[in-house]
């Protein structure tokens, strides 16, 4: 057995057991990886600022202080989190030799990447559903999504996606891993542990795949039969002026339903024999990096609500600086 990677301690048995892990992350020379770091820190420093300004922006314009905006808010924040899960652990191993993870962090990682991935499928159901009240219930609107609804459902996502985390990682962290430690992924995912085990996994897929199954079923059969109802109902409006109207407020949403659940499907909605690793590490940054990245961009640029925010802003951050450099003169 090759010892050059391992992290083991003997047991009673003379078993090695895995104690950290190797991430290969994306394997390239040292001058590629330092323009990786540099493409990779620039894009991570893009997603807080993005999603930082779409947060202060909706908290102090009121005139976004309404529930398409509360939970925009919310999934800006999460994304914030999602991409700090992976991101920061990535750019450190590409400036060290020794891409090593203690495995309670890997396993620690591989939780929060999940509870926020979930946690994300049912903020889009319920972006969706706001999006289904605002146009096929407008009168009543006001009164079903109210801010103690809001509240609830926000928090119905963020505990959704806690306990359908729990049980493939506890599941993950029961596996036995003696064979090898090198993770080929840029993060711990489920994947590419399964794959190390020296374990009969067999069980443990079919328990994941249909927990992994039943979190975007519920997510994704939510949203479709919202947009199902939404686009039967503009097809009632009258005039095609006013159909664009009301299909472009729910343009941005579908962007990145699309996106997401497009990416989030190809990777673990298939059969466990058909995984390619590096394919997977290319088609995992779209929806952990990439998607992100968009989001800000995606809302701001096809909402007028959003623009005049950022428009009231930036005018008034320029008065702001031009009366203080007058007193500062005077």
């Amino acid at each position: 057995m090759t010892t050059t990677y391992l992290n083991v301690e003997e047991d009673r048995e003379n078993a090695t057991i895995v104690k950290q892990f190797i991430i290969v992350g994306f394997s390239a020379s040292k001058k590629f990886q330092s323009f990786l770091f540099l493409l990779f820190l620039l894009v991570y420093a893009s997603i807080i600022a993005g999603n930082s300004v779409m947060i202060i922006i909706i908290c102090k314009d009121h005139h976004l202080h309404t529930p398409m905006y509360f939970f925009l808010s919310n999934f800006s924040f999460l994304e914030i989190c999602f991409t700090s899960v992976t991101v920061p652990k990535m750019l450190a191993d590409f400036m060290v030799d020794s891409k090593a993870i203690s495995f309670s962090g890997c396993i620690t990682q591989l939780f929060f990447f999940l509870m926020l991935g979930c946690a994300e499928n049912y903020f889009l159901a319920a972006m969706a559903y706001d999006r289904y009240v605002a146009i096929c219930s407008p009168l009543r609107y006001p009164l079903i999504m109210n801010n103690p609804f809001c509240v609830q459902l926000s928090i119905l996502c963020w505990t959704g996606g806690f306990i359908s985390a729990l049980a493939p990682t506890i599941l993950v962290s029961r596996l036995s891993f003696c064979s090898s430690n090198v993770i080929n992924h840029y993060f711990c995912d489920i994947t590419p542990l399964m794959k190390l085990s020296c374990t009969d996994t067999r069980t443990v897929e079919i328990i994941i795949f249909a927990a992994a199954s039943t979190v975007v079923a519920i997510s994704l059969l939510l949203t479709l039969a919202s947009y199902i109802c939404i686009i039967s109902s503009i097809l009632r409006i009258p005039m095609s002026t006013n159909r664009w109207k009301a299909f472009s407020t729910c343009g941005s949403h579908l962007t990145v339903v699309t996106i997401f659940f497009g990416t989030g499907i190809f990777i673990y909605m298939k059969p466990a024999e058909s995984y390619s690793l590096d394919d997977n590490k290319v088609v995992s940054v779209f929806y952990s990096v990439l998607t992100p990245l968009l989001n800000p961009f995606i809302y701001s640029l096809r909402n007028k609500d959003v623009k005049d925010a950022l428009r009231k802003a930036m005018i008034k951050n320029h008065l702001f600086s031009n009366k203080s450099t007058r007193i500062y003169f005077i």
